[in-house]
């Protein structure tokens, strides 16, 4: 019988998953602490063993640690939460899977990746890793989901009237973030949560990820500088001068080497993502930007390290643009990952001309989306769509424009559709 919690509401990658557990022995979900993974992976779950459990004082950690075999013979599918506390876990699980061959035996769920040397076997074959990520805007009931992505590919969607959000409710939801605690609470509630957990971070997680003790004050002015930087192309050297105005040539390979530890602990602790650039369609691939877009994985994080609310987003439109990018790609990288794609965004260096996202899927098919804010600036949108279609030396499937202010789904009649993030699913 499943250990489905009450109350839980249906994720995107629950499809996934339950098709992965007839094919792999195990599955690992990794993801940021809060986005729902141990929920989830209770709901595919028979048993359980948790880790992390302060209840009864890490009995089963202390027992893992003494002999791994005594916590993983329980009823499968069977839930290892937290299992990087004790890294030698990973061994045993794909030993165990090779031993009879049995799908769908464990699910593993972690918020941080551990250090490689602790783990000896990469798992390929055996255990299948997922990335999970906080929820959607159809994930939490905000989006009512009348365009699917995968219809986009298709060509097949009707132009329709539907439900305008207004600015307002946008800000709320990019401070409210996606962590599935906070969908019921107002965005004033969340944003304490949300502040209280990147104290966390910077009080715990970024030493117990290693043993290795880290500056509090510095990381939390990478944090605060990433935040400034949402959804732009940043280089380290951005990032270092945020850090400290001050430093000389003499200190930037220090600073530089700091800081490329503190963002892969960040990354290692799913707390950033980087938007690749996208290039290898493109006719004159030498003015192609290289560099990825920086993202949280949630944008209430970036709010949170600025002590942002939805009024001060409101007075600053300029940064309330780039915040709502960055709600919009958290959203179109879960529904891509869901159907199989990827999320890339594309710069010509030459000309600067930028394409907010590019999602391609597995056959080569991509296609092309700007994102504004308003609809006022929908004619600036299409024009940089057709300009990138010119570049293109394999079309995209499709072009789209997601505004937050728009009342309706419609293809235009140079082809371009046009939507509300509220209106989208995978």
């Amino acid at each position: 019988m499943k250990l489905t919690p009450k109350n839980y509401r249906p994720r995107i990658i629950d499809e996934e998953l339950e098709k992965n557990l007839k094919i792999f022995g195990a599955i690992s979900i990794e993801g940021p602490k809060w986005c729902g993974k141990t929920w989830t992976a209770l709901n595919h779950s028979n048993s359980v063993a948790f880790l992390n459990n302060t209840a009864d004082n890490f009995r089963e950690k202390h027992l893992a640690e003494m002999d791994v075999n005594l916590i993983l013979d329980k009823e499968k599918p069977e839930l290892i939460d937290e299992w990087q506390e004790v890294p030698a876990i990973w061994d045993a699980v794909r030993f165990k899977c090779d031993q009879d061959k049995e799908k769908g035996k464990y699910i593993l769920t972690g918020s941080a990746t551990p250090v490689s040397d602790k783990i000896h076997h990469s798992g390929a074959g055996r255990i299948c890793k997922m990335k999970m990520y906080t929820m959607s805007l159809f994930e939490s009931g905000d989006s009512t989901g009348d365009v699917s992505l995968q219809k986009l590919f298709k060509n097949n969607v009707e132009n329709k009237l539907v439900n305008k959000v207004e600015l307002k409710r946008l800000a709320d939801l990019i401070v409210r973030g996606g962590w599935p605690e906070s969908i019921e609470m107002s965005a004033e509630e969340a944003t304490k949560i949300t502040r209280s957990y990147l104290e966390a971070v910077l009080e715990k997680d970024i030493v117990e990820i290693d043993g290795i003790k880290r500056d509090k004050n510095k990381m939390e002015m990478l944090l605060r500088s990433l935040a400034r930087n949402e959804s732009t192309v940043s280089g380290n050297n951005v990032l270092i001068k945020d850090i400290d105005n001050n430093v000389t040539e003499e200190e930037l390979n220090v600073s530089r080497n700091t800081v490329t530890d503190y963002l892969d602990v960040l990354y290692r602790l799913h707390l950033i993502e980087n938007q690749k650039s996208f290039m290898y369609k493109i006719r004159s691939r030498s003015n192609v930007g290289k560099n990825p877009k920086r993202h949280f994985t949630d944008p209430s994080l970036g709010c949170a390290a600025l002590n942002i609310t939805s009024e001060k987003l409101m007075n600053d439109l300029e940064t309330f643009g780039l915040y709502f990018e960055a709600l919009c790609e958290r959203d179109l990288r879960i529904y891509a990952e869901s159907i199989g794609a990827k999320l890339y965004h594309y710069r010509d260096n030459n000309t600067g001309l930028e394409i907010d996202s590019i999602i391609e899927i597995s056959d080569g098919e991509y296609g092309a989306i700007e994102i504004k804010l308003g609809a006022n600036k929908e004619e600036e949108a299409a024009a940089s769509l057709k300009k990138f279609y010119d570049l293109a030396e394999i079309k995209p499937k499709f072009m789209c424009i997601i505004c937050g202010l728009y009342n309706a789904v419609v293809r235009r009649p140079d082809g371009i559709y046009v939507l509300p993030i509220t209106a989208l699913k995978n």
